[in-house]
């Protein structure tokens, strides 16, 4: 009896090791068609681009130029860092020649990058943030990268990608990639959300947590308070009914990929309002907002404006900001009160 224990131990730690994140959508999909092998395929690739940018990042103390600001503006007129480019180059390099994905669109691009030789079958679109929360750089702090992939939508014979102006729902999956401690991958197909974590003796990412589920209500609030000024009233009454109460902590890493794992796994919520000079905010819907909205509905939490879901809102450009309000069902809801008055609701004093 013993050494059959033994046995299914050493089975089931094999099989673990054996999920990769390539197998794991296709076990998902319950498909080996060529949709899913694309899919399946496309992840892989995605996995790659944050393998190349981990280890640029695990050695970027002891190389010469890789932290710091690169001298240039993006589109959104914010200086790029040096790893930003890197980052982006990087994910433009492995799906090169991959005849999987025909476009290309990046917060650090004006417009986006066409793979010509890849357009006659690759029919999918990659957008991404190559590396959000670049100002943890400097200060060896973690940081991400967020991706989303969208099914092509007719010729785009303007170059204009205009298909990709619609709604958080036609993304087909989306997830990020966290540089911390551990480096890990967390996607949605819109069926569970997933993590897995990079074992570097494998050189795979490895399944750690199947089907997360975001508590429908947590302690934590993570936003950045020293904007409060600059918010409307009702969002600063929020703040006061949090230092209020009992049973709240604040959290705030000033990375929005680190701040947004912690809450998927323990609950709360996150917030990046808008200010009175800028209503729009600062997050990109397209890039930033709308990926990780995709993978908090899919793990049973909410994603909102303060007055509208994240996935409804329709882009009229590709690099669109919004305010983002996301987390436990809760607790957005309870934001999203405040939002929609100037007064602090009675149900809630």
């Amino acid at each position: 009896m013993a050494d059959t224990h033994v046995e299914a131990v050493e089975e089931r730690a094999l099989d673990r090791d054996c999920m990769t994140l390539s197998r794991h959508v296709l076990q998902q999909l319950q498909s080996f068609g060529p949709d899913a092998q694309d899919l399946s395929a496309i992840m892989n690739r995605i996995a790659l681009a944050g393998k190349l940018v981990s280890r640029h990042l695990s050695r970027s103390g002891l190389m010469e130029n890789v932290l710091g600001f690169a001298g240039t503006t993006n589109i959104q007129g914010e200086s790029v860092k040096k790893m930003d480019i890197y980052a982006n180059d990087v994910f433009i390099s492995v799906f090169k020649q991959s005849g999987l994905v025909c476009r290309l669109a990046s917060e650090e691009m004006e417009n986006p990058y066409y793979i010509p030789e890849n357009c006659p079958i690759g029919r999918y679109t990659l957008l991404y943030d190559p590396i959000d929360g670049s100002s943890n750089l400097d200060a060896n702090l973690n940081v991400g990268s967020i991706f989303a992939i969208r099914q092509q939508e007719g010729m785009d014979l303007d170059g204009e990608a205009k298909d990709l102006l619609q709604n958080g729902h036609k993304q087909i999956a989306a997830g990020y990639i966290l540089y911390g401690p551990s480096t890990m991958l967390v996607y949605s197909i819109g069926r569970g959300v997933h993590a897995f974590t990079l074992d570097p003796s494998l050189g795979e990412f490895i399944l750690s947590t199947e089907n997360i589920q975001t508590p429908q209500h947590g302690s934590i609030y993570s936003v950045n308070e020293g904007n409060f000024w600059q918010w409307d009233e009702p969002m600063r009454e929020y703040i006061r009914y949090v230092h209020r109460h009992e049973g709240y902590t604040a959290r705030y890493g000033g990375a929005l990929v680190g701040d947004f794992h912690r809450i998927l796994f323990q609950g709360g919520v996150f917030l990046y309002p808008g200010t009175t000079k800028k209503p729009e905010g600062k997050l990109r819907l397209l890039y930033e907002s709308a990926p990780l909205a995709f993978l908090m509905e899919h793990s049973g939490g909410r994603a909102s404006t303060g007055t509208q879901d994240i996935l409804d809102v329709v882009p009229e450009k590709l690099h669109q900001r919004t305010p983002l309000v996301i987390g436990s069902t809760e607790d957005v809801a309870l934001v999203e009160s405040f939002m929609q008055s100037s007064r602090q609701p009675s149900s809630v004093k």
